[in-house]
């Protein structure tokens, strides 16, 4: 039975209970490619681009080019969640905290989901025949938003050049595209004037105060995510990397095309209510899930590093 329970025994009488501010379930995961996984390791493949050779003479040999192949690895985690309901608790208080419980581990379930992919995004992605090769995000795909010459808030400037790194590297621009922001980072960007006019964007941002869509950009707010710790430094004019300033401490906002990242299932959220009987039949409240996820392509990942 978890210890706070005993916040709920009856001194006034009250028959309802009350969920704390919290992230309600997954933000992220209906913005990455879902599969279906089996077995603890599963390997996706991909296939590269080619280039089409000129035809110099008639009846030339056939010409073999190697399209090319490769593998990026996913391993699953397997999140659980228990929590016990004493028989005495039910009758020293009015309420049934079962369904409130269940509703809790599910949310908790989401939010590891969103865990997990924003560590696929901002990480290592495991590639070769056998997974064994390390792929770090390249310093190429991860900027960081400046003004005045140092480390600044989200910006649009930072936004343009996420976008213009996606178009470079000619991702599609029929699939969608995310970025992932936090609280900080919203009320920096609703401070800029091209994001708030109605000359710049169609999205009245002001009247919601949030941003929807910006520069082909869907906008998901998470508090979730990291602070950069690798010491990586950049150039405090274009927020490009560099030698200049050390980005450690900026929170790691990423931007991805739809399918750049995968999120593996391999156990649905599952959960169960029973009794226990080794516990005095106290009814444990349990879930359970497999999940992982992976970075599919460094292209269509850019790191946009913020304070």
């Amino acid at each position: 039975m978890s210890a706070q329970i005993t916040t709920a025994m009856v001194k006034q009488y009250s028959a309802n209970v009350f969920h704390l501010s919290q992230q309600k379930g997954s933000r992220l995961a209906m913005a990455v490619r879902n599969e279906s996984q089996r077995g603890e390791e599963q390997f996706w493949e991909r296939i590269g681009s080619v280039t089409a050779i000129k035809k110099t003479s008639r009846h030339m040999d056939t010409p073999q080019l190697d399209t090319p192949h490769s593998r990026r690895r996913v391993t699953l985690e397997d999140y659980i969640y228990a929590d016990l309901i004493d028989s005495a608790d039910r009758i020293r208080t009015l309420i049934d905290p079962t369904s409130p419980y269940a509703q809790a581990a599910m949310w908790a379930m989401g939010r590891a989901k969103d865990d997990e992919i924003i560590a696929a995004a901002n990480g290592n992605a495991y590639a070769g025949k056998e997974g064994g090769t390390t792929v770090a995000l390249p310093t190429a795909q991860r900027i960081h938003a400046v003004s005045g010459g140092a480390l600044s808030g989200m910006n649009v400037a930072a936004l343009r050049r996420a976008k213009q790194i996606l178009d470079a590297a000619d991702v599609d621009p029929s699939i969608p595209r995310y970025c992932a922001i936090s609280s900080t980072d919203l009320f920096n960007l609703l401070g800029e004037t091209e994001v708030t006019s109605s000359d710049y964007n169609s999205v009245k941002a002001l009247v919601m105060g949030e941003v929807d869509t910006f520069l082909g950009f869907n906008f998901i707010r998470t508090e979730r995510l990291t602070s950069q710790s690798d010491g990586q430094t950049f150039n405090v004019t274009t927020g490009l990397a560099g030698a200049g300033s050390n980005g450690d401490g900026s929170t790691q906002c990423f931007a991805w095309a739809q399918d750049g990242l995968l999120l593996a299932t391999g156990m649905e959220v599952r959960g169960r209510v029973d009794e226990r009987s080794d516990k005095n039949y106290s009814t444990q409240v349990y879930a359970e899930m497999g999940v992982g996820a992976t970075r599919m392509e460094e292209a269509k990942v850019v790191q946009i590093n913020a304070v």
